[in-house]
């Protein structure tokens, strides 16, 4: 049937669509109809053909999780599938991103891929690196944080950093895995405040703000986002973070620089597909994540969450990675890191 004369029935079918098919429609307008291949078309009637998994590297009740779970939320009115997330923990991300890179690269199983894919393979920890996966987009970057329980006997970050010193090796800092930003950042702390402590790692920041909660350890390194809730509601206390600037929800922190301490290191997260995934697939995963993110309920989660909203489409997100794979490369070799 040619397209001057259609069938009879197309124009009530596009009316009666279904609304994942007027989904379908607004992301193909979104990412504009001469940009896209010829086969397109085709694809256009098979994918998502049915939920989407979105993989979390991390456990269920951490920043990484809340994130996924508020991005899969927000793509409910945009995406012709529900996007269901499935934590995968373990190895500092490694598991749940190799779980990712294993399977198909057909746009089903996507990896909410972490900071740490920059930093496990300069270690030695993980056989892949960022080149294996398609960027799709960064939802989030935040800071480093170090804090304590309420009722420990250090009150600034000084106090913190002296009794280290006065107990080498002796102050517990917990951390969300072997190899992670938090455990690196720690390792850098180390060198530029000139202290030792005994590294706890843990598989992920959910388990190890319980165990700092719980008094198993002496402090936490992890985000604010992940330790906010507790720190607001009293029973933590945070005593700097890595980062340039004060952050408005903890404007009463101070930045580890103000400190005399040049450190300005945290993680971030976002959106991945194993490489080789179609193009036009990643085109229109990235279409419904800048949608996502200009969601009011998307915006509103992350300001609840204290997750810090960094939204960054493809092409800038893996320039991103790379810059931050060189680095921790450096600091590794610099500082001889070996695990």
């Amino acid at each position: 049937m040619s397209a001057n004369n259609p069938a009879p029935h197309a124009t009530a079918s596009i009316a009666g669509a279904e609304p994942h098919d007027r989904r379908r429609r607004r992301l193909l307008q979104c990412m504009g109809a001469a940009a896209l291949p010829l086969s397109w078309p085709v694809l256009a009637e098979t994918y998502p053909g049915k939920p989407v998994e979105l993989v979390v590297p991390a456990s269920a009740g951490g920043g990484t999780d809340a994130l996924a779970r508020a991005f899969a939320e927000a793509t409910r009115k945009l995406f012709p599938q529900p996007i269901v997330v499935n934590n995968r923990p373990g190895a500092s991300g490694a598991i749940g991103m190799n779980d990712v890179l294993a399977s198909r690269a057909d746009g089903y199983k996507l990896c909410m891929v972490i900071a740490e894919v920059t930093t496990l393979p300069n270690l030695g920890l993980a056989k892949f690196d960022y080149t294996k996966f398609e960027p799709i987009a960064r939802l989030n970057a935040d800071p480093a944080a170090i804090t304590v329980r309420a009722d420990a006997p250090w009150n600034t970050l000084e106090e913190f950093l002296a009794a280290a010193r006065k107990q080498p090796g002796e102050v517990k800092l917990g951390n969300a895995g072997t190899g992670s930003v938090y455990h690196l950042s720690a390792i850098g702390l180390e060198d530029q405040a000139g202290v030792k402590f005994n590294h706890v790692p843990y598989s992920g920041a959910a388990p190890a703000v319980i165990a700092l909660l719980g008094g198993h350890i002496d402090a936490l390194d992890v985000s604010p986002a992940e330790v906010g809730t507790h720190v607001l509601g009293g029973k933590l206390k945070m005593l700097g973070i890595m980062a340039d600037q004060r952050i408005p929800a903890f404007g009463n922190v101070p930045t580890f620089k103000e400190r005399r301490i040049d450190l300005a290191l945290g993680t971030w997260r976002g959106l991945a597909a194993p490489r080789g995934t179609p193009r036009p697939v990643i085109d229109m995963l990235r279409a419904t994540a800048r949608q996502a993110v200009e969601e009011q309920g998307f915006k509103d989660s992350l300001a609840k969450l204290n997750l810090g909203l960094a939204y960054l489409d493809a092409p800038d997100f893996e320039r991103a990675m790379k810059r931050d794979h060189e680095y921790f490369g450096q600091l590794i070799q610099k500082n001889g890191i070996k695990i």
